[in-house]
């Protein structure tokens, strides 16, 4: 018997609410096995991000390398790259693994504002990066750099993501939070080798809390985990979305801090699930 495992590659929120630890937390949450790397340690609260302290690249690297050698790692979320070096690490890691689903989530700015990603470090994450992802789930302001225009409305997420579909990658998840309105739409766009596109959004109801520091980390952890338990893509994001939904509203009442607090990864935690297969 095995567990079912994935692998989070991303920098450390010593506050708890995101980073490594929402992503270990929504994995675990939902009875997947979590690896991790940490690609940064950063020192922040609720209230914003301090500073930033990269890992070594070559720590990074052997981090990947020694969890992809023991624990057959086929499903992984890259969330905080911090700068040029940390990339390179990890492209040079998945030569040496390879691993077929990747989640890539463009972690560029914080909630409050603070910025997670060196500038000179966008180029290399677009040209090598990228490509390598199956997923990749931008926000409003992140799918905005990565396309190069502005996002007003849904004519503009399409427009968009045909854009960042031309820097190689074939699944695409515009997150629409950022849009007013009573409901969040998040909208799936998969590429097809024929040309065409597929649609699928995904729409939940807008909840009044100011608890939502790390939600785009934990969504991108749980279609991870959703894909690690066998979930089709469309299926995969469907339920995370409704997993951070409710994971949102069973946090939205209770105080973490004096700012932006998470949310609650728990409500409903599942055991660990296991497999015969590794």
């Amino acid at each position: 018997m095995f567990y079912i495992t994935s692998l989070t590659i991303a920098g450390s929120d010593c506050s708890g609410g995101a980073g490594i630890q929402a992503d270990i937390k929504t994995m675990s949450a939902l009875g997947v096995y979590a690896a991790s790397a940490i690609t940064a340690v950063t020192v922040q609260n609720t209230q914003g991000v301090q500073s930033v302290f990269a890992v070594d690249a070559e720590t990074v690297r052997n981090q990947i390398l020694a969890v992809c050698q023991d624990l057959n790692i086929k499903y992984a979320k890259v969330g905080m790259v911090y700068d040029k070096s940390t990339i390179q690490a990890i492209l040079d890691a998945l030569e040496v693994y390879s691993i077929p689903y990747i989640v890539v989530d463009p972690v560029m700015v914080a909630t409050s504002g603070d910025r997670l990603m060196q500038e000179d470090a966008l180029a290399l994450f677009v040209k090598e990066l990228v490509p390598k992802a199956y997923l990749l789930t931008p926000n409003i302001p992140e799918a905005e750099i990565l396309a190069g225009m502005p996002i007003h409305n849904a004519q503009d997420i399409r427009k968009a993501a045909k854009k960042i579909a031309a820097l190689h990658c074939p699944n695409i998840l515009i997150k629409g939070g950022h849009l007013e309105g009573n409901e969040k739409t998040d909208v799936l766009f998969s590429f097809l080798d024929d040309g065409r596109c597929q649609e699928h959004a995904f729409k939940t109801s807008n909840v009044e809390t100011k608890n939502t520091h790390g939600t785009g980390c934990t969504l991108s952890s749980a279609i991870t985990s959703y894909l690690a338990r066998g979930n089709e893509l469309p299926q995969a994001v469907e339920q995370a979305c409704h997993y951070v939904h409710q994971a949102i509203e069973a946090g939205s009442h209770v105080s973490i801090g004096h700012g932006h607090g998470p949310v609650d990864h728990f409500f409903e935690p599942h055991t660990l699930i296991k497999t015969f297969k590794p």
